[in-house]
């Protein structure tokens, strides 16, 4: 640590700022811990250009304002937000007692935590360029989007098992898809294949070579190599993700083959102390889903923290509790919490 580095100590560190991570430490604040959100900014969440599946909040609101909105409330509530990138993670001491604080290195301070919450996310692979503007024509959840492409053109982009299925899904809701293979050859499988030949959906192996927008900035068509254009509203990259587990594996996290963060109920690892939430983790990659996990994290930290109703060993060995022990919230989210809550 250099001598301009500070070092913050929290009982909870939320790795990531995204809707995950920041329901999680939202929670363990109003439950009286004192947290930090230890964010680098960005995110998938962040691009976003509207918000979908998200009840309350209209669709018109954008990744941006929406996360805006979600600091402000943390930072009403007492908790800490740093912009920060944490590069790497240990536990105080060598003897691995579980019972050790953990540290967190970033590039501008340091972080220790009793518990933390790894919200990291990752990143969808894109493919190569010409490509049309993302959020305008390109999009990687159908869960998210497909609802925009009813009745439209579309193209899936991809050469993989999960790009012939979302061209198939896709059916759902418009008769008009194409597949795009960009000139890759096909890793789909032979079952796949014939079954995708029984779908009506046109295989296209030429490569793209340039985009066309309308006026409004969506897309409008794509030009091909064979002197080809074809139409479109929009379409699917499905090449894949990649996954920002790298705290994880230094912490000793079970990772799983496909570089999602291992969790059981609550968002717990494999290790003490440590839970993930959000879009590190199997599942959905949906905002609704990762508040959920956000909320489950947060509250059963609160179960690992909170002071009261001590345990019977606890009593024996320290007496009842004595009323100027309690509250057991730290003073300074005491004095946070009453101003917030008087009014007039």
């Amino acid at each position: 640590m250099s001598e301009t580095t500070e070092s913050h100590e929290y009982e909870v560190v939320v790795v990531g700022g995204g809707p995950g991570g920041m329901t999680a430490a939202l929670y363990s604040t109003r439950l009286g811990h004192r947290t930090a959100v230890v964010s680098r900014g960005g995110g998938r969440a962040a691009m976003m250009r509207e918000t979908h599946n998200l009840l309350g909040v209209p669709e018109t609101t954008s990744g941006g304002e929406f996360l805006t909105v979600g600091q402000e409330q943390l930072e009403g509530y007492g908790c800490d937000v740093h912009r920060d990138m944490v590069t790497s993670c240990s536990r105080d001491g060598d003897d691995g007692d579980a019972d050790e604080r953990i540290r967190l290195s970033g590039d501008s301070d340091d972080y220790e935590a009793e518990i933390v919450v790894l919200a990291t996310g990752f990143n969808d692979v894109r493919p190569e360029p010409p490509l049309p503007r993302t959020g305008r024509g390109l999009h990687y959840c159908l869960h998210c989007d497909a609802h925009a492409f009813v009745d439209e053109s579309v193209y899936v982009m991809g050469h993989s098992e999960s790009a012939a299925h979302v061209a198939m899904i896709m059916l759902n809701f418009t008769d008009e898809v194409d597949l795009l293979t960009r000139g890759d050859d096909p890793e789909w499988s032979d079952e796949t294949a014939g079954v995708l030949e029984r779908h009506p959906i046109d295989v296209i192996h030429e490569d793209v070579t340039g985009v066309q927008n309308g006026e409004d900035g969506w897309l409008k068509a794509l030009e091909f190599e064979d002197g080809t254009i074809r139409a479109y509203r929009g379409g699917f990259a499905m090449y894949g993700a990649e996954y920002n587990n790298g705290l994880a594996r230094e912490l000793g996290c079970e990772i799983n083959d496909d570089g999602t963060i291992a969790v059981g109920d609550h968002g717990k690892t494999s290790v003490d102390d440590v839970y993930a939430v959000g879009d590190c983790t199997p599942g959905h990659n949906q905002i609704p889903v990762a508040l959920g996990q956000g909320a489950k994290a947060g509250i059963d930290v609160h179960f690992r923290l909170r002071d009261f109703p001590r345990a019977p060993d606890e009593l024996d060995e320290l007496g009842p509790v004595r009323s100027e022990e309690v509250p057991g919230i730290p003073d300074e989210l005491l004095e946070q919490a009453v101003d917030f809550h008087t009014y007039g």
